[in-house]
């Protein structure tokens, strides 16, 4: 027997979704993985005490090392996590340390690093050093370098660094799955020589794509090409933490994509240099400007400029369907169609119905159409000038003069006479 709530959870799970209000004011999590904020950092990065910037994974962390007879040793555990994409909407994925993208490993150029990894999953694991130079047997691959870790079972890697740059880490077993439930991290090297001029602002954001059937908390694995939740560390706006800056601050951005898509990444407001990948620093002739970075599968790029552009800056996917949350590929093309005499006749059946589409897909903002349990309206957020219409993989650049913190100083105030104006008819 078919119940209206049947009905009702069909209708908005296959029609596009758009309501805000019934998810942003819900309770945020504050669990292992499900952190919403920014790694906040001293305003001047010589009280660091280090030789290098540490980096800012948003909306995760670093992880934490001891030193063992001058090695370094860190701890890393492969098992289920819970992360929250946005408020309103957790995910059952598989991750390290309670996260995905697991904790940012961070060491510099020499040094001698063991990685203790113990399995959580129900399944065997190991992990790979994407990118990184060691010797063969230290490399992760399951049957081919090495016996897959089982369930209970904790192995230890150990190597020198012989490079500088921005790797990962991520499974070679059962890749297919493991990835595609979240398991992946940056490994940042630093170099041994102190880099001039300075880095005062290191972010990190990893791109992940995933397929997650509305009213659902898990993802599909096997879904391949037709994914519907586009992420910034495990992120959708307007969950995505802003990149907060100081004018006059010398900015990274450290990018890495380990999805099925090539993403590029583009910042409003700035032209920057790329300057790295995972092969390595580039040199300085060989730099080039542009204001789009394309980051293709299983890549990491760096960017870097100087902040001296004041104002909310956006930083996204230029893939259209990228910057958007779950939606139904399978609704028909509706642009221009008139639907008030159906949409009536539809309401007798299903009073909560509404027609979309008509007119643009702008509509999906503001409406307040009822959802499926665990599932995100497609667009969502509110800027200082109304909603942003995106959600995604969007975030903020938020460049400020005169700051003495790197908290989220909110909406930026524009000075007079600077903000586009409706001319009168």
């Amino acid at each position: 027997m078919i119940t209206r709530r049947k009905m009702l959870l069909s209708s908005a799970t296959a029609l596009l979704t758009g309501s805000v209000s019934l998810l942003l004011g819900r309770k945020q999590l504050d669990a292992a993985g499900t952190q919403t904020t920014t790694m906040p950092s001293p305003i001047t990065p010589a009280t660091y005490n280090l030789p290098y910037t540490p980096v800012i994974t948003l909306n995760g962390s670093t992880l934490p090392w001891k030193w063992d007879n001058g090695v370094k040793v860190f701890h890393l555990i492969a098992e289920p996590v819970r992360r929250e994409f946005a408020p309103g909407m957790v995910v059952n994925c598989w991750g390290y340390n309670g996260q995905t993208p697991g904790p940012t490993i961070e060491a510099m150029e020499g040094d001698r690093v063991r990685i203790l990894v113990t399995n959580k999953l129900a399944e065997h694991t190991t992990v790979h050093w994407h990118g990184l130079l060691l010797p063969n047997g230290m490399d992760g691959v399951g049957g081919l370098n090495q016996l897959h870790i089982k369930p209970g079972e904790t192995y230890a890697y150990e190597f020198t660094l012989r490079q500088h740059g921005t790797q990962m880490y991520h499974p070679h077993a059962d890749e297919m799955v493991q990835m595609a439930m979240g398991m992946e991290g940056f490994f940042i090297i630093h170099p041994r020589e102190p880099e001039q001029p300075r880095i005062d602002r290191d972010f990190c954001i990893f791109l992940q794509e995933w397929f997650v059937e509305p009213g659902t908390f898990t993802p599909n694995p096997n879904i391949m090409t037709d994914f519907n939740l586009f992420t910034f560390n495990s992120r959708v706006f307007p969950g995505t933490a802003p990149l907060v800056v100081r004018m006059g601050d010398r900015v990274r951005i450290r990018v890495a994509n380990l999805s099925m898509d090539s993403h590029p990444i583009h910042l409003h407001g700035y032209n920057f240099r790329i300057t790295g990948t995972d092969g390595g620093r580039i040199p300085l002739t060989g730099q080039w400007p542009e204001t789009t970075v394309n980051v293709p599968p299983g890549t990491t790029r760096d960017v870097e400029f100087v902040a001296n552009a004041p104002g909310d800056w956006a930083l996204h996917c230029h893939k259209n369907h990228h910057v958007m949350n779950a939606m139904s590929h399978t609704v028909p093309n509706m642009i221009g169609v008139k639907q008030k005499g159906v949409e009536q006749k539809i309401q007798n059946l299903l009073p909560d119905y509404m027609a979309m589409g008509e007119s643009g897909m702008s509509e999906m903002a503001t409406m307040k159409m009822p959802l499926p349990g665990n599932t995100l309206p497609m667009m969502s957020g509110d800027g200082p000038f109304g909603p942003v219409e995106m959600g995604g993989m969007f975030t903020v650049l938020k460049v400020r003069e005169g700051i003495t913190s790197y908290d989220d100083p909110g909406w930026y105030q524009y000075p007079r006479g600077t903000v586009a104006w409706r001319v009168a008819e």
